[in-house]
């Protein structure tokens, strides 16, 4: 056993490379697991200037100097900013707070639906299940409602730090745009002259995250904005803020899609019953999924994000489960991240002479008879 695991230690880990990387990936996961909290606004402020930074590429591109280049895409995001918080987030607060002050009637609606069902459908149902599946809904709406004033209660440190977040996060975005390749070489200053493993793994992962975050920009952008005029062309209720929830569903994918579906039917079904106009707007909701994932998607993220499905469902449940929400957040760009570290892995001769022995495809009738 000894010899066998010196053997594997041998085979992957005797280059030196191999262990200045694995230091490199211990020391960043350990930063964010002790520290994340305390770094939230830092890596926000991370991912917008990934996000900008591609407008500052190809700014420069066409000859303009870097620090107007700069400049010019911080204005754009200072408007956007601006637009957000004193235009979209008021009338986001507006329709919950409508959402809210309807709740109530919602309950009773249903309430009075599930009441109907025995009269409906006697062989399926009955009045003591009914009953009693209205009893155990009202503990839940009222421990909802407690939970949405104790959420409201200590919403006001959370309003404090949002004001000085807003402060500080597009000053480290302006910054992160202008100093960008000082901040990288005073990291790189910090690193052992021979880390061309850890560089190459850098490269590949910069690149494909960097183009993921801007996709999903204009992902949510796109899906958003398109459903929010759909929703305000067909006349559905609480548009803007189905919109959203729309637009960042994409960021969880499958399950973002599916989770989202039933807040719409809902607020349809309580907007007109079971009618044509909620048959309207589930079929514009299911064409804007199936543009979305067979057009949009593939165009924004052709090769960009080479992750097989599997690949992508087993990042969302592993990392989910460590990190909660924030872990489903960055599930691909962390995957994207492993397979970037295994595709640079160096691998002994043998293995390397192995994989170029073994056929790389198989025909569909070998498989099919056991062959190969």
């Amino acid at each position: 056993m000894l010899a066998y695991l010196r053997s594997l230690f041998n085979r992957h880990f005797s280059d030196p490379q191999v262990i200045i990387l694995v230091l490199l990936l211990i020391v960043a996961f350990s930063v964010i697991v002790l520290f994340g909290r305390l770094l939230a606004p830092v890596l926000a402020s991370v991912i917008i200037a990934y996000l900008l930074d591609g407008l500052v590429g190809a700014l420069r591109g066409r000859g303009i100097p870097r620090w107007l280049s700069v400049l010019f895409v911080f204005v754009i995001f200072m408007n956007g900013l601006f637009f957000t918080i004193f235009a979209l987030i008021p009338l986001l607060y507006r329709e919950i707070t409508r959402l809210i002050q309807e709740m109530p009637r919602m309950i009773l609606a249903l309430e009075a639906y599930l009441l109907d069902l025995p009269d409906r459908y006697p062989e399926l149902f009955n009045e003591d299940q009914i009953q009693g599946l209205i009893g155990n809904l009202r503990p839940e709406v009222e421990r909802l409602g407690e939970t949405v004033l104790s959420a409201s209660l200590a919403l006001l440190p959370t309003v404090m730090a949002v004001v000085v977040y807003l402060v500080l996060m597009p000053l480290m975005v302006f910054f992160f745009l202008k100093d960008k390749v000082k901040i990288l070489n005073w990291f790189k200053s910090y690193l052992p002259r021979d880390h061309s493993l850890a560089g190459q793994v850098w490269r590949e992962t910069n690149r494909q995250i960097a183009n993921y975050i801007r996709g999903k920009f204009w992902e949510i952008i796109i899906v958003g904005v398109v459903t929010y005029l759909t929703f305000f062309l067909l006349n559905l209720n609480y548009a803007m803020l189905l919109a959203v929830l729309v637009g960042f569903s994409v960021l969880i994918p499958y399950i973002g899609a599916a989770v989202v579906t039933f807040p719409i039917l809902g607020i349809a079904y309580f907007q007109w019953g079971w009618s044509p106009e909620l048959v309207y707007v589930m079929i514009a909701y299911a064409v804007i999924q199936t543009l979305d994932a067979n057009v949009l998607f593939p165009l924004l993220f052709s090769k960009v994000v080479d992750l097989h499905p599997v690949a992508i469902i087993v990042a969302l449940l592993f990392f989910g489960g460590i990190w909660g929400f924030w872990g489903i957040f960055f599930a691909i760009p962390l995957a994207t991240l492993v397979k970037a570290v295994l595709s640079s892995w160096p691998r002994t001769n043998q293995m390397i002479a192995a994989e170029a022995s073994t056929p790389v495809e198989l025909k569909e009738s070998e498989v099919s008879s056991g062959k190969g």
